[in-house]
């Protein structure tokens, strides 16, 4: 199987229908090993077991970890370290911004501490944990993150979470710039809008879910395992190549202007 003797680590898998469930089955199937970190508490604990279990997952090896307490940081990179020694691979699919500030005309009224927290968590967080697992990552590794288009392009209402992923994405960029001379690569998947918990957050998420399935080329949304897919590819051999890149999978909807929603085309 293509990702069998390979171990790694996801970030921020929360239920059956986040983009990081949709990537951990794609990695399970293709038989790779993976430590999960989630938020601490027995409800996320609760909450990632029955994920793990919805998807068939044998044994699966969970470990909570707090991306903003280095204490917790500390303590789960020990914990893999000695119980794995080396991984090959990791997934971050973590972000969080205020929802009261993801409104339509909130963005200018943006608090200090909703800023700070909102990039701490959805951005510094990966240069962090990239910098945490260049120590125990076998030379050809691989880092993934996920952003949207927000990042790029002003989508109202999503407003400090795009700031954020604009962070993210740049950090990508830098990490693949220093991290390449240890052969390991680091890119992020864009992926189009997902009925996930964090997306259901953003007051205008039902509008740009019909907005994108009646403009974007391929006339639909995309499904979590096209995620899941592309992320297989980005952590596996395969795109051995390939560092420092934003790879959309939106159905074609980033390359557009801005096309009217009525639109028959």
């Amino acid at each position: 199987m293509l990702m069998e003797n390979k171990v790694g680590i996801v970030f921020g898998l929360a239920n059956d229908y986040s983009y990081a469930w949709f990537i951990a089955k794609a990695l399970y199937e293709a038989g790779a090993k993976i430590i999960f970190g989630y938020l601490p508490g027995e409800k996320n604990e609760r909450r990632v077991t029955l994920a793990l279990e919805s998807m068939g997952y044998d044994s699966p090896d969970i470990y909570p970890c707090e991306v903003t307490n280095d204490g917790y940081l500390d303590s789960f990179f020990d914990y893999v370290n000695q119980n794995y020694g080396k991984i090959d691979f990791v997934v971050h699919s973590v972000a969080y911004a205020n929802k009261e500030f993801l409104k339509y005309g909130r963005f200018h009224e943006t608090p200090r501490d909703v800023w700070t927290q909102a990039l701490e968590i959805s951005a510094f967080s990966l240069v962090d944990i990239a910098n945490r697992s260049k120590e125990i990552m076998n030379e050809g590794g691989s880092i993934i993150s996920l952003s949207y288009l927000g990042g790029e392009k002003v989508v109202p209402g999503y407003n400090v979470m795009g700031v954020a992923k604009s962070a993210l994405e740049m950090s990508t960029r830098y990490l693949a710039y220093e991290l390449g001379k240890k052969n390991i690569r680091v890119n992020c998947i864009s992926g189009g809008p997902l009925k996930t918990l964090s997306a259901m957050g953003v007051e205008s998420f039902s509008r740009i879910l019909d907005y994108q399935a009646k403009s974007a080329p391929l006339k639909r949304n995309i499904e979590g395992n096209e995620v899941g897919k592309t992320a297989l590819y980005l952590l596996s051999d395969l795109s051995s190549g390939v560092t420092g890149e934003i790879i959309h999978v939106d159905s074609g909807f980033h390359v557009l202007a801005n096309i009217p929603a009525n639109s028959t085309d």
